[in-house]
């Protein structure tokens, strides 16, 4: 088993490695077409820290482990905000913009309700998944309505060229698809060999792998003071991971709802997004917040290790 072992640590590495260079060739690519910033954010860079996710979790459907998939999308909402907004708030407390309590958050909260109610029946149908792709496009064009584009008439050193660009995009993609399928398989065989439910490894290492675009690029936003780039980036991969990643991996094969999805996992995003609007309305996350979101983290991390729930 320690072969998968080191398989799943690397893939880790290239995983999060190959996000990067994928998202640096995306902005780099928008640049050259001159596309603004803000929808670099919202779309580039969004879809870029939610590709792992995305990607993981499309190899899990079509390996036939959607347990991974489901795990991996809702465990990485989890860890995006007791984690990564956590020591993101520990290395440099976060101002939230109220704005986004009105219109980003609802956004986000009518997702999981929506997707409370399509797994009722233990069971996401086709229909099911793609009605969750069509659903999420207008709340991102109705995300993007109202926001000011920032001009940038600054010629910079920085600017890729397009060449580059494309390269780093194309060298991305393949590293996060061969990578995730390291990834899926090395998970598989561990849970397997340690009789550990595969619901289980995705809720906790395929998550956190996943995360790490996401870990790297609040913590960077933090340290920089772009307080809403912290916090819009956790809200929007959410938004991508609830919506998407699930919706592609239902897309690909229909997926049996463990149980333990709706009593346990559904409702720990519905509070993990409650604290969220908690923020929201208090406009920052403290360090001591931070603190205790990482702690919670690790709390939950270990009652789910342990299987106390």
């Amino acid at each position: 088993m320690w072969v998968q072992g080191i398989v799943l640590i690397v893939s880790l590495l290239v995983l999060a490695w190959s996000a990067d260079k994928f998202v640096d060739g995306s902005c780099g690519l928008a640049h050259c077409l001159g596309i603004s910033p803000f929808l670099i954010g919202m779309i580039i860079v969004g879809f870029g820290t939610s590709a792992p996710e995305m990607l993981v979790s499309a190899v899990s459907a079509f390996e036939g482990s959607p347990d991974i998939a489901l795990g991996n999308a809702y465990g990485s909402n989890i860890t995006n905000v007791l984690l990564i907004l956590g020591v993101a708030a520990i290395v440099n407390p976060i101002k939230v913009d109220f704005s986004v309590v009105k219109k980003e958050l609802p956004f986000l909260a009518g997702t999981i309700v929506l997707t409370v109610f399509l797994v009722l029946d233990g069971f996401i149908s086709r229909i099911n998944a793609i009605s969750m792709l069509i659903i999420f496009i207008p709340i991102m064009v109705i995300s993007s309505l109202g926001k000011k584009e920032e001009e940038n008439k600054e010629e910079t050193d920085r600017k890729e060229s397009l060449l580059k660009s494309i390269c780093l995009i194309i060298l991305g993609l393949a590293l996060l698809v061969s990578s995730s399928r390291a990834l899926v398989w090395a998970a598989k065989d561990i849970a397997t060999a340690l009789g550990i439910s595969e619901l289980i490894i995705g809720l906790t290492i395929v998550a956190l792998g996943t995360s790490l675009p996401e870990l790297a690029a609040s913590v960077s936003a933090a340290r920089k003071n772009e307080h809403g780039v912290a916090f819009g980036n956790v809200v929007g991969s959410n938004l991508f991971n609830t919506m998407c990643v699930v919706g592609i991996a239902g897309t690909i094969t229909p997926i049996a709802v463990d149980p333990k999805i709706l009593t346990r996992d559904l409702p720990a995003v519905a509070l993990v997004t409650l604290f969220l609007f908690i923020f929201g309305i208090r406009k920052k996350i403290s360090r001591a917040s931070g603190v205790f979101l990482v702690a919670l983290y690790i709390v939950y991390t270990i009652l789910l290790g342990l299987k106390v729930i």
